[in-house]
């Protein structure tokens, strides 16, 4: 990197705030018991950040597949409830193969505990699986690729419309998170090459 004038972009750590208890429905973590998934469309995980542009706070929900550590959905919205990540989950749904025995985990907020969002995984045939409380590492993967995301194409960006923030946030996981970003636990191969891997 140095020859090459490159210089690193290192990502900054903030400990979110606990959510109030969630009054909607709980289950619990299926994901923690299966261990890692041998292929795709085993185990699905989402979770949803804050991204500020110019003043404003917008809410982004993404969804895993946790075998790829590809993209299969995601939502920009204004506000955070369970429209935002039932959008999310249907767009997954149109793009992605349900099999017997998916699961999808994420954590005990009421975006996710939300009768909407959980009779569209109980109407695919999906199970829920959610962190146990007080666990936040229990998602880890989407944690860590928020933290990646942010870094790579938010830090440091002055946006200057959530519609440009929206173009920057297709391109990043559509063009280059799923089909060119190596990925060390993968073995320094792509999301889409990994999948296409396991066929």
């Amino acid at each position: 990197m140095q020859d090459a004038g490159l210089v690193g972009k290192a990502g900054r750590l903030y400990r979110r705030k606990a959510l109030p208890e969630n009054p909607c429905i709980t289950v619990g973590n299926i994901k923690r018991e299966l261990g890692e998934p041998k292929g795709p469309n085993e185990q699905w995980a989402g979770d949803v950040t804050y991204l500020k542009v110019k003043g404003e706070w917008h809410y982004l929900a993404v969804i895993l597949d946790l075998y790829s550590r590809r993209v299969i959905g995601w939502e920009l919205g204004y506000t955070r409830a369970a429209t935002l990540t039932h959008s999310a989950l249907k767009k997954a749904l149109r793009h992605r193969d349900v099999k017997p025995g998916l699961i999808f985990h994420s954590d005990r907020g009421a975006e996710y505990g939300a009768y909407l969002f959980q009779d569209e995984l109980r109407k695919a045939g999906i199970r829920p699986s959610m962190n146990r409380p007080n666990h936040v590492t229990d998602n880890a993967h989407v944690e860590s690729f928020f933290k990646t995301l942010k870094t790579e194409s938010f830090h440091g960006i002055a946006f200057s419309s959530v519609h440009e923030l929206r173009m920057a946030l297709a391109w990043y996981m559509d063009e280059y998170y799923n089909t060119r970003r190596l990925h060390s636990s993968l073995g320094y191969k792509v999301p889409e090459d990994y999948e296409r891997m396991a066929a």
